[in-house]
């Protein structure tokens, strides 16, 4: 149906963190029948909690840092929301919320995967650059004042490695075509993928230890979950090979920071480029940021303006879709569809397209 000439209103209600406002606000323009109300993340008061009560969708930020917990998508906050169909993350990540929860309350969770994902990418190959050339390391020796000599602060070119991809899903594909066009040899895991599809997006399929051993820079792009926190411990990064590198870009907690510490303090690792941690952001005194072959930001990864922009868009034109009581395009959770479709009808009182 056109929304636009429906008289429903769909209510969706927002924190005000930080996103492309005037994108987000453009694409829903036509949609009159679409409201957002936008709230301070420090406003407590009835009006706020009033407009959970009656809204159709909770359009949230996937940065566990930036978000009050109380304003997490959980079931403390979930069970006061009886109209709340769908919940909309800002990104591709869904920290702050509670997938189970929601889907025991038959509430649909989307979020933008791939809408950052170029911007991921790009940083990623910031990070192998920078650690292959030792272009950070050299800069603060520089800045302190070191002697040291040219062949002191030697690394080594990219084209002939290879890339080893813990995941290839949006982010590591874009990674394998950057690698690709770089002259390297591109393998990836990914448990979820056949060969077929590996071979696809641009990578030989490997096993886990198989990427371990044979990969010169090692470049995590999977989901956290119950069975990847941890995936890269003591053991694994004990498999990889004298002098590779181990870069970061997802989420924190899959890799093991005081054994990452540890094979980097030790030489067997060559350097790790850091954008994730366990606690965001990490503090000054953390041991990882005190080694000069670790280069590490504030999970600004996937923060570009570009990237911002798509994000905004993805996310409007999926409200737009749940809205107009389409299947959305990136459902999180789509065990619940039975369940969803019977409260859309119930709570807006028509059928799904």
């Amino acid at each position: 149906m056109n929304l636009s000439n429906s008289k429903n209103i769909f209510s969706i209600v927002r924190l005000d963190l930080p996103m492309d406002q005037n994108t987000y606000d453009t694409t829903l323009k036509p949609f009159d029948q679409i409201k957002t109300s936008v709230f301070s993340i420090h406003n407590q008061d009835a009006e706020l909690l009033n407009a959970f009560k009656t809204a159709h969708a909770y359009h949230v930020s996937s940065a566990r840092d930036d978000l009050p917990k109380p304003w997490f998508a959980k079931h403390q906050l979930l069970k006061n929301c009886p109209q709340l169909l769908a919940v909309s993350t800002f990104g591709a990540g869904y920290d702050t919320v509670e997938v189970k929860d929601c889907t025991d309350l038959g509430i649909c969770v989307v979020n933008q995967a791939g809408s950052n994902a170029r911007a991921v990418a790009e940083h990623a190959l910031g990070f192998m650059i920078g650690l292959a050339k030792r272009i950070y390391e050299g800069d603060r020796r520089l800045r302190r004042g070191e002697k040291f000599t040219r062949a002191q602060g030697m690394g080594f070119e990219v084209e002939g490695r290879t890339l080893g991809l813990i995941g290839i899903g949006h982010t590591g594909s874009h990674f394998a075509k950057i690698a690709n066009a770089l002259g390297m040899r591109v393998i990836a895991y990914d448990p979820f993928l056949t060969p077929d599809q590996i071979k696809s997006r641009g990578a030989e399929s490997v096993s886990f230890k198989e990427l371990l051993s044979l990969s010169d820079v090692v470049s995590v792009h999977c989901p956290r979950d119950s069975n990847t926190i941890g995936m890269m411990n003591e053991s694994t990064f004990s498999q990889m090979k004298k002098g590779a590198l181990f870069i970061a870009t997802a989420r924190g907690d899959i890799y093991d920071e005081a054994a990452l510490y540890q094979a980097l303090s030790s030489g067997h690792l060559g350097g790790a480029g850091l954008d994730v941690f366990s606690v965001e952001p990490p503090d000054a005194t953390h041991p990882l940021l005190s080694l000069d072959r670790v280069i590490a930001s504030y999970h600004t990864a996937g923060v570009s303006y570009d990237a911002r922009r798509q994000m905004a868009y993805m996310s409007a034109m999926q409200l737009i879709e749940i809205a107009e009581g389409k299947k959305p395009s990136r459902l999180v959770n789509p065990e619940v569809w039975p369940a969803y479709c019977k409260r859309f009808k119930a709570i807006l009182g028509r059928d799904i397209v």
